[in-house]
C-alpha cells in the first residue's frame, strides 16, 4: 500500500510548472539572439546600400536608389525578407533597412515575431584635405594638359610629367603663373611617404633631386589611383620652396623613372568616387572629379 507522504506526483506538477519559465528563459536567450543577428545583418545592408547610392551619386547620377537599397538589403540578410527605403537630401543619402525576425521559442508565450530595423547614411562632396600616399604635388598646368581644365574622363591616354618644369608656365586658376610638372614634398615627421596637407594651406617643397621615398612606394601603386593635391601657386626656392594646395585630383599612375637626374612619372588624372577615411571632403574645395564617400551614421 501507497504511503500517503510519497511525493513522485509531485515531481511530475513542479516539472510542468517550472517549463513556462524554462522556455520563456529559452526565448529571451534564442530568439533575442536572432533578433540582434538580423539587426547586425541589416546595419551590413544599410551600411552597404549607402555608400553604394552615395558614390552613384558622387559620380554624377544617383540611379534607383530604391532599387539599389532593395537589393543590398536583401543580399545581406540571411534570414527573412529584408526591405529598404532610401532618402537622398542635398549630398547625403540616409537607408533603413527593415525585417521581421520569426521566433522560435517565444510563440509558447504568444510572441511570435519581432519587427527589427537599422539606419546609415553616408555623405559624398570633393576633397578638402588629408593624407596623400605619395610626396607629389602637381602643377595646375599638368592637370590642365591632361584635362583641359574641366573635368577628367574615367579613362585617358597616359602622360608623361616631369620634375618642377620652369620651362612650361601657365596661369592657374587664381591668376598665378605656374611651372609645369610636379614637385616633391617633405613628408610627415615619422612617415616613410605619406603627406598631410588641405586646400589653400601651404606644402613645403623637398629639394632632393629625387624621390623623398623609396621606389618601392611608386612600384606597389602602378595601374592604381590616387588623390593628390593640385597647386596654382608657389613661391621660395631649395627648402624654403612652397606650394599652396588649390584642390585635390584623382591620379592613376602607369610608369615612373627616378634614376640620377631624370625624374618624371607617367599616367593620366582621372574621375574618382570612393569611400576614404584619409580624406575629408566638403563644399570648399574646388570640383577636380575626386569625390569622397564616407559613411556618416
Amino acid at each position: 500500500m501507497r504511503r500517503l507522504n510519497d511525493d513522485h506526483g509531485a515531481v511530475a506538477v513542479m516539472t510542468a510548472l517550472l517549463m513556462v519559465p524554462v522556455l520563456m528563459f529559452a526565448a529571451l536567450v534564442m530568439d533575442t539572439g536572432s533578433a540582434y543577428l538580423q539587426r547586425r545583418q541589416l546595419q551590413n545592408a544599410a551600411d552597404a546600400a549607402a555608400l553604394a547610392i552615395a558614390q552613384a551619386c558622387g559620380a554624377g547620377s544617383c540611379g534607383n536608389i530604391a532599387s539599389t537599397a532593395s537589393t543590398l538589403a536583401t543580399a545581406n540578410v540571411s534570414t527573412g525578407a529584408a526591405t529598404a527605403t532610401a532618402v537622398v537630401n542635398g549630398n547625403t543619402v540616409t537607408v533603413t533597412a527593415s525585417a521581421v525576425t520569426p521566433f522560435v521559442f517565444a510563440p509558447v508565450v504568444g510572441i511570435a515575431n519581432t519587427a527589427v530595423s537599422a539606419t546609415s547614411a553616408a555623405s559624398w562632396g570633393s576633397a578638402t584635405g588629408g593624407r596623400t600616399v605619395l610626396p607629389i604635388a602637381f602643377s595646375w598646368c599638368s592637370f590642365l594638359a591632361q584635362t583641359g581644365g574641366g573635368l577628367p574622363t574615367t579613362t585617358s591616354t597616359p602622360l608623361k610629367f616631369s620634375k618642377l618644369d620652369g620651362s612650361t608656365t601657365c596661369t592657374g586658376p587664381s591668376g598665378n603663373v605656374v611651372p609645369g610638372g610636379f614637385g616633391w614634398l617633405k613628408v610627415d615627421n615619422g612617415s616613410n611617404c605619406t603627406v598631410t596637407s588641405s586646400v589653400s594651406n601651404v606644402l613645403w617643397s623637398d629639394p632632393g633631386s629625387s624621390s623623398p621615398c623609396s621606389d618601392s612606394f611608386f612600384t606597389v601603386l602602378k595601374g592604381q589611383t590616387v588623390l593628390l593635391p593640385i597647386f596654382d601657386h608657389y613661391g621660395g626656392t631649395g627648402s624654403g620652396a612652397w606650394y599652396q594646395v588649390y584642390s585635390y585630383a584623382a591620379f592613376t599612375l602607369t610608369d615612373f623613372s627616378f634614376q640620377g637626374n631624370t625624374n618624371w612619372i607617367k599616367g593620366y588624372f582621372t574621375k574618382f568616387v570612393a569611400p576614404s577615411d584619409a580624406f575629408t571632403y566638403g563644399s570648399g574645395a574646388p570640383d577636380l572629379g575626386a569625390r569622397v564617400v564616407r559613411l556618416t551614421a
